[in-house]
């Protein structure tokens, strides 16, 4: 009920701000001094800009309901508009992945909601560097500085915080692609052998996030840094250190296995390990890179619709 007479009490408080004055005016392609911005105007106005409706009306008041200076404005304030988005955690998005036959570019662009990660406008912006990073293979600085003016624009217009946030080059003899969650991750796996599977492997390495290749490529401060935390975290479950230490030697033995693609047991079957199965296979993998769409950075809690309705409502 609550939530209904927020819903109600924005119908009101727009229908409001949007009623005609008393006073009839003229206007062509702009309104009288202090008219009243109307829905019309604002419809106008954002079937030009394609800018959200609440920006629309503030740039109409702001310019006394002028079409062609309120579209001025908008273009000129896109670049501060979004300096005050790039605050907003931008976590959310999607892993676009390209290939031809020198190799593969995984890009992951940034917003800050699943719903404009699907939008037309956010697709066709990241497809255009995905495409470009393939064909160039720039590193990720100069991407961002490539597709800078097009992303300010795109912050414009659809009123979030987008980001150019990584990109990856994979190259080897056979390359196969992954694509999981509709682009929430993205997998690409170079080796030899069987395409299917590579696809196979593929496959595992989203579910299983290895992050070596081989058991052997685990550096020695890897392997001592986490003997040194499994150590702290028996010592603090009360064992003394001298037992700690030979409860971690022999979980040791495993660490390099456990994080590395070929040590790990095969997702589709975990009697073999990945590197046995390959050998079945007959086949091999030299490189792979797994991207998540936002691992690693910290994510903040999102407003309620019921929220943004409210607010919206005190607005107006």
């Amino acid at each position: 009920m609550k939530f209904t007479a927020t819903i109600f009490a924005l119908a009101c408080a727009s229908a409001a701000a949007f009623a005609p004055s008393n006073t009839p005016s003229f206007r062509t392609n702009s309104v009288a001094l202090n008219a009243e911005v109307t829905v019309s105007l604002i419809k106008e106005l954002r079937e030009k800009t394609g800018a959200g409706m609440m920006d629309c009306k503030k740039a109409l008041q702001e310019t006394d309901g002028d079409i062609e200076a309120a579209i001025e404005a908008m273009r000129t304030s896109g670049q501060l508009k979004a300096a005050k988005k790039a605050t907003k955690v931008a976590a959310e998005g999607m892993i676009f992945i390209r290939s031809d036959d020198k190799g593969t570019a995984l890009v992951e662009v940034n917003c800050q909601t699943d719903f404009v990660a699907k939008d037309g406008s956010f697709q066709a912006f990241a497809n255009g560097i995905a495409d470009f990073a393939i064909a160039e293979r720039p590193e990720i600085d100069a991407l961002k500085e490539k597709f800078e003016e097009d992303r300010v624009a795109l912050v414009a217009k659809i009123g979030e915080n987008i980001d150019v946030r990584r990109v990856s080059y994979v190259e080897g003899e056979k390359v196969q692609t992954y694509l999981h969650n509709g682009g929430k991750i993205g997998v690409v796996v170079a080796g030899s052998g069987d395409d299917q599977v590579l696809k196979n492997v593929c496959m595992h390495v989203c579910a299983s996030a290895p992050q070596f290749v081989s058991p052997d490529d685990v550096a020695d401060e890897v392997i001592e840094k986490e003997r040194k935390v499994q150590i702290a975290i028996a010592m603090e479950a009360g064992k003394p250190e001298e037992i700690a230490e030979k409860m971690v030697a022999g979980r040791m033995k495993k660490f390099a296995g456990e994080i590395a693609l070929k040590g790990q047991p095969f997702v589709m079957n975990p009697k073999q390990t990945v590197g046995e199965m390959l050998e079945a296979e007959k086949a091999d993998v030299t490189a792979f890179v797994r991207l998540s769409v936002g691992e690693g950075i910290e994510k903040e809690d999102a407003p309620s619709f019921a929220d943004e309705v409210a607010a919206m409502a005190k607005g107006n």
